[in-house]
């Protein structure tokens, strides 16, 4: 009897730790927009000001916290789902996701938004 048990023990301990990979927060995001245009408005809108972020010249304050590996995150400002979606509304309204925040409204365009994410999830790959 041990013995037929032991396949089933062993079967069941797969299935168990296959559930717990990391599945899409390590798949790349679809995210509709244009990462080079996405690294012309993070310059533009001075999100190195307060954020490290590869890739971006100069892009390597501290106030905020590092923009690295984007893609690999569980969620956005620590509040949302990480989904282009959230990322994309985050960006734009900062202040309506969480208002005690301190990233600030920047006015940012929903296809300047859609161009960023597309940079954080794409170019920001690099470890620090």
């Amino acid at each position: 009897m041990t013995i037929v048990r032991a396949p089933l023990v062993f079967v069941m301990l797969f299935v168990a730790v296959s559930g717990c990979d990391e599945g899409p927060r390590n798949a790349q995001p679809a995210v509709e927009g244009n990462p080079q245009a996405g690294a012309a408005a993070i310059a533009s809108y001075g999100c190195g000001t307060c954020h490290m972020i590869p890739g971006i010249p100069g892009a390597d304050a501290t106030a905020g916290p590092p923009l690295g590996n984007y893609a690999r995150r569980v969620y956005v400002a620590g509040v949302l789902p990480n989904t282009p979606d959230d990322l994309v509304r985050w960006i734009r309204h900062p202040q309506e996701v969480d208002p005690r925040t301190a990233m600030p409204e920047l006015g940012v365009t929903e296809e300047e938004a859609r161009d960023i994410a597309a940079y954080l999830y794409t170019r920001t790959g690099g470890r620090w």
